[in-house]
């Protein structure tokens, strides 16, 4: 198997299966999937294993225990046969060439350890909210990595296995695991990523920004900041970002108690070429048999 695309669930009963057609849908056949389930209390387990009666590229892991999902994200990695690791959540779609394109990314462009995409966000019933994603192929920086700002998205990366055996995630950060990842590569002198610009991912997010999460995540990003090694970065250099961070996070509770929130999520989706975007979407969820 060339590529091994992973999903941790949990209590993903109800949309999993979507999930596991968009990966039969695939114009790449070489693939193995991984279905790792996190002590679901649904039955999600019963899907997977139903979908790994009938193709064998398909396996199930299940242990009975919920570890969260960067313990599961490395265990993909330790599993994983296929030379590139496709990341996948649960819940959501890929366009029926996203493996076939990222594969032959990587491929032509040897210089790159991993690949991101644009997404579409979608609904829960699959209607179209805006794209999101990377209109650039700059090469981040200190900033974009400290700042959270690598234009990377995590669910929709394509990376080599060789990259991610030397990066892999911090079982204990359980909310900021894909920051955490980017900014140690980048200190490291090992984030070479590369973009595609068009949407290969369908990201369902249905729920709007909540306060208290998004506060917990600037929280996270600036403990994990503080426990950089300062060989790697100066506390000098370390407090002018958290200062920045914290001027994000107040913010952030500003337009929350204003009930100006919305700002921050159109701030994360684009409506541009929303009629040419309808249309893709539209074709890709036919094509995968929904």
């Amino acid at each position: 198997m060339n590529v091994t695309i992973g999903i941790p669930f949990y209590n993903a009963e109800k949309y999993l299966e979507d999930a596991i057609k968009s990966i039969l849908a695939q114009t790449y056949s070489c693939w193995e999937l991984i279905l790792i389930d996190d002590g679901s209390k649904d039955n999600s387990l019963q899907v997977a294993q139903e979908y790994a009666k009938v193709d064998s590229r398909i396996r199930v892991i299940s242990d009975g225990t919920n570890k969260r999902l960067p313990y599961r994200l490395n265990q993909i990695i330790s599993e994983a046969k296929g030379c590139y690791i496709a990341r996948m959540d649960a819940d959501d779609l890929i366009a029926v060439d996203r493996l076939e394109k990222q594969v032959n990314f990587l491929e032509e462009n040897k210089q790159f350890d991993l690949v991101s995409t644009g997404i579409l966000s979608v609904k829960n019933n699959l209607s179209l909210v805006g794209y999101r994603g990377s209109k650039s192929n700059k090469k981040p920086n200190l900033a974009d990595a400290v700042l959270g700002r690598t234009g990377i998205i995590h669910a929709s990366i394509l990376a080599k296995k060789n990259w991610y055996d030397r990066n892999l995630y911090n079982v204990n950060n359980k909310l900021a695991e894909d920051y955490e990842l980017w900014l140690n590569a980048y200190l490291k002198g090992d984030l070479t990523i590369g973009f595609i610009e068009e949407p290969l991912y369908f990201y369902r997010e249905e729920q709007s920004i909540k306060l208290d999460k998004l506060i917990t995540a600037y929280s996270t990003q600036i403990s994990i900041i503080q426990n950089i090694d300062n060989q790697l970065l100066s506390n000098k250099i370390k407090n002018r970002y958290i200062a920045k961070i914290k001027n994000k996070r107040i913010i952030a509770k500003i337009l929350f108690y204003t009930k100006m929130n919305h700002i921050l999520h159109k701030r994360r989706v684009s409506n541009q070429n929303s009629i040419e975007y309808e249309e893709f979407l539209k074709n890709q969820i036919k094509m995968i048999g929904l």
